[in-house]
């Protein structure tokens, strides 16, 4: 088996439109995770789905059983793919997404999905923490714009300094079709 993953993080229903937190080109990100997640298996990569639940039914997104946590039809785990389920903005913490990588002696891991500002950039650099070699597929994540001091911030903006960080010491941030070519 191969020893790299791919990682696809919060895909969920409630971050398309019609959901309860839309984010700025979800559509795009996730077409583009789809053919990362296509590609995964046609090599007999592991791929990692991971979800995100609140606590509590009265959470502003991702309600535990609500249909708005469901991981969105576009990246649906396929028999056997494991998927971890995290409540807290890192994969990585309280959850047993270490120990999958380990079982399967994973040295590289591919990640996408959402928030870019948050959950990817905590889950790309607690793998580069645990010494994984990390790749960011910039066009397969997505987020929204943020208020900051007053000032509005587009998410283009909070999307490409998030890529911006992560690309200067945490992980090779590339496109898709780069990531795809090899």
């Amino acid at each position: 088996m191969s020893k790299q993953a791919l990682i696809l993080i919060d895909i969920q229903n409630d971050y398309f439109p019609g959901g309860k937190w839309p984010l700025d080109g979800v559509e795009a990100a996730a077409d583009n995770a789809a053919r990362l997640l296509a590609a995964a298996r046609e090599r007999g990569d592991l791929v990692v789905h991971v979800r995100h639940e609140f606590a509590g039914a009265d959470a502003p997104f991702f309600a535990p059983g609500s249909p708005g946590a469901e991981i969105h039809p576009k990246v649906a785990p396929a028999a056997g793919e494991p998927v971890v389920l995290k409540h807290q903005v890192n994969s990585f913490r309280d959850t047993n997404l270490k120990q999958v990588l380990d079982q399967h002696s994973i040295a590289t891991l591919t990640i996408a999905g959402s928030m870019s500002h948050m959950c990817i950039d905590a889950a790309a650099r607690a793998a580069a923490d645990f010494g994984y070699e990390v790749k960011v597929a910039h066009d397969a994540c997505a987020t929204l714009a943020l208020d900051f001091s007053g000032r509005q911030v587009a998410a283009r903006d909070v999307h490409g300094s998030a890529m911006a960080a992560l690309a200067f010491a945490y992980a090779n941030v590339a496109g898709t079709d780069e990531l795809l070519k090899g």
